[in-house]
């Protein structure tokens, strides 16, 4: 085994994600956190959930497999070119996928998610079709960007020539394009699209349903479902607004009548923002310029007697 060999024995197969995707946006667990949680994101180039009858039917194997996986907060990223099968083909190992280039790669922090998947010169297997490839595709890419405050964005690109059972075929967005070979079985190709909500984006470039009936090295069908170049991503949750140093305070006006010394006092005391003793100190310097008016008046009036 190499390092851009991943293989795994089928009877060890586990499940790593759902075989459906994008009929919902994916689930995350919620960051949080008044400072802000980080986003969340996640990447794969391969992923296949499938179901081989052998014997006549009498013996099912789920087959559920991924290639590349990747998942953050902080980076991940993974190169590997092949995925391998073991125990379902008169005991040979089944290449599910051989690709020149399978990248998936992963970012996260408290600012920004992000998730991408490339796929070129592909070509994808299933047990009983050793020699015809399910499919074979030039380039497919998916990629979503999550980003604190922004609307989630997600993209998915399939370029190229695309080829089904040895059919080359022309995908269309308006649904699935269907490839059926006598003797071999059909394929139903679909372009997956983009979803995105407010908080979450997801991509995949193709969707395949399988179903193949051989008649060979002992394998009856094989049903299920592959999905190429998939991501996925939720934004950063953002950090709460941090409290005003400044206090809230309204000016204050100067009531009733007096000399021009206290209309002066109250619009000092209102521009320097006042204290809880402000209301105090203001009702005071108008009690004292008021004594003091009135003492003014009965001097005037005890010299004009």
């Amino acid at each position: 085994m190499n390092s851009n060999t991943f293989r795994m024995p089928a009877a060890v197969l586990v499940a790593t994600g759902a075989a459906a995707l994008l009929t919902a946006p994916p689930a995350f667990a919620t960051g949080g956190g008044g400072a802000g949680g980080e986003g969340k994101a996640g990447a794969v180039v391969l992923r296949a959930g499938l179901d081989v009858g052998l014997l006549n039917k009498t013996v099912h194997i789920p087959l559920k497999t991924t290639l590349n996986e990747v998942s953050a907060p902080a980076t991940a990223e993974k190169t590997a070119l092949t995925v391998t099968l073991d125990g379902v083909e008169g005991g040979k190992p089944v290449s599910v996928l051989r690709a020149d280039v399978a990248t998936s790669k992963a970012t996260a922090d408290k600012t920004r998610a992000e998730a991408e998947a490339n796929l070129a010169k592909a070509r994808v297997h299933v047990p009983g079709l050793p020699a015809l490839s399910l499919i074979e595709v030039e380039k497919v890419t998916s990629k979503a960007v999550c980003e604190a405050g922004k609307q989630p964005v997600a993209t998915s690109n399939v370029l190229g020539t695309v080829t089904a059972l040895g059919k080359r075929v022309t995908l269309s967005a308006g649904g699935p394009t269907k490839v059926e070979v006598p003797g071999v079985g059909l394929v139903s190709l679909e372009l997956s699209g983009t979803q995105t909500t407010s908080t979450t984006a997801a991509a995949a470039a193709l969707r395949l349903k399988v179903s193949v009936n051989p008649l060979k090295l002992n394998v009856a069908e094989v049903e299920g479902e592959i999905v190429l170049a998939e991501a996925h991503c939720e934004s950063p949750t953002a950090p709460a607004p941090a409290p005003s140093s400044k206090p809230d305070v309204k000016p204050q006006t100067a009531t009733g009548t007096g000399t021009g010394s206290a209309v002066t006092t109250d619009a000092n005391l209102a521009e320097t923002g006042g204290g809880s003793l402000t209301p105090y100190v203001a009702g005071s310097a108008l009690v004292l310029l008021g004594i003091g008016g009135g003492a003014l008046v009965v001097t005037r009036r005890s010299r004009a007697s």
